[in-house]
């Protein structure tokens, strides 16, 4: 066991040597610890600007996100069942405006050929053409026309200015005829009289008043009638009573004619003179006997059915109007929303 003093006095003088000549170093020398510190910076710098890069990243992936969704939407909302019914009712607003368009042309061309196939209707007086009643045709249909164009042209544009005038229009038209359809109803037992003392009116201002002479000719032609009750009535006209002088006295309009025109072309005026004097037998064959109120109550009690169902489609359609206008807006309505929605997220 001698051999453990000589290893300790070895060891002793070893490790008082090394502490002497400095040589107690650490285990990562100076200049390994500046460049471990020098790569821990840069480490940390990369660090940075990876976690920048992803979030950068990141946020481009949402905004990419936010594209391809609000694409998703409005791809989605173009195949949808209800953008298909959107267009559906669009085109027929349209298709019912095209029709009410061409009903307000022909309500006007009605109009304006009432203006010119009058008798006498270039010497009338400028200041008398504005109380004409085929004036008043003419007026309804271009308004109902110009309605109507408005209507279709703001469907096919989408302009919601153009559909809001539209739908209060139809609006008032839809409240306008019903209340006329509840006045009607309840005058009922009225309008007989009514209508009994405007043909009356009328007959005594026969040859003063041109509008409603051609009023009263086209009523008597088309119906086939003569007067209110009776052939008679037109006594009350002083130019065809029997006390008048003149070659109408107890005579009627030649409207009143079964056969007005001699010989097919000429008009004539003289058809009707003396017939009030004759009897009702000889008189058939010359003139209509019946009265022009039996006439319309006959025509309206045969096509009231045709009456009642034109008068419920139209108001049935005015109202599916306003259904599909209203519609229409909030989808034009949705369509800027998202629109506008699309345009932020491409920002």
């Amino acid at each position: 066991m001698g051999w453990f003093p000589s290893f300790g006095r070895f060891f002793f003088f070893w490790e008082q040597n090394h502490f002497q000549n400095g040589e107690n170093k650490p285990l990562i020398p100076k200049g390994d610890v500046k460049n471990a510190e020098d790569a821990t910076s840069v480490s940390y710098l990369g660090t940075l600007d990876s976690s920048e890069s992803q979030t950068s990243s990141t946020l481009s992936s949402h905004e990419e996100l936010a594209r391809v969704s609000s694409r998703n939407i409005f791809t989605s909302r173009a195949l949808s069942p209800s953008s298909w019914s959107d267009y559906i009712f669009k085109y027929l607003l349209v298709t019912s405006n095209l029709l009410f368009t061409v009903l307000g042309l022909v309500t006007l061309v009605v109009g304006l050929w009432g203006l010119i196939n009058k008798e006498s209707f270039a010497q009338e007086k400028i200041s008398g053409i504005g109380t004409d009643p085929m004036l008043l045709f003419a007026f309804l249909g271009l308004v109902l026309a110009l309605l109507n164009l408005m209507g279709c042209m703001g469907a096919l544009r989408e302009n919601m200015c153009l559909l809001r005038i539209f739908s209060a229009a139809v609006l008032l038209l839809v409240v306008a005829q019903v209340l006329v359809a509840v006045v009607l109803y309840s005058l009922q037992g009225q309008i007989a009289e009514y209508l009994r003392s405007g043909m009356l009116a009328a007959m005594v201002r026969y040859q003063d008043d041109l509008d409603l002479r051609f009023i009263t000719d086209e009523i008597q032609m088309g119906l086939q009638c003569c007067g209110a009750d009776t052939y008679r009535d037109w006594e009350i006209n002083v130019y065809f009573n029997c006390s008048a002088p003149g070659v109408q006295a107890c005579g009627v309009p030649p409207s009143c004619c079964i056969d007005p025109l001699e010989n097919g072309t000429v008009w004539n005026t003289q058809c009707g003179v003396g017939a009030q004097q004759l009897d009702e037998f000889t008189a058939q064959s010359v003139i209509f006997l019946g009265g022009c109120l039996g006439s319309i109550s006959r025509w309206i009690e045969q096509h009231s059915g045709v009456i009642v169902t034109v008068v419920i489609i139209v108001l049935v359609v005015q109202i599916l109007t306003l259904f599909i206008i209203t519609r229409l807006l909030q989808k034009i309505r949705w369509s800027r929303a998202q629109h506008d929605v699309y345009l932020q997220s491409l920002q």
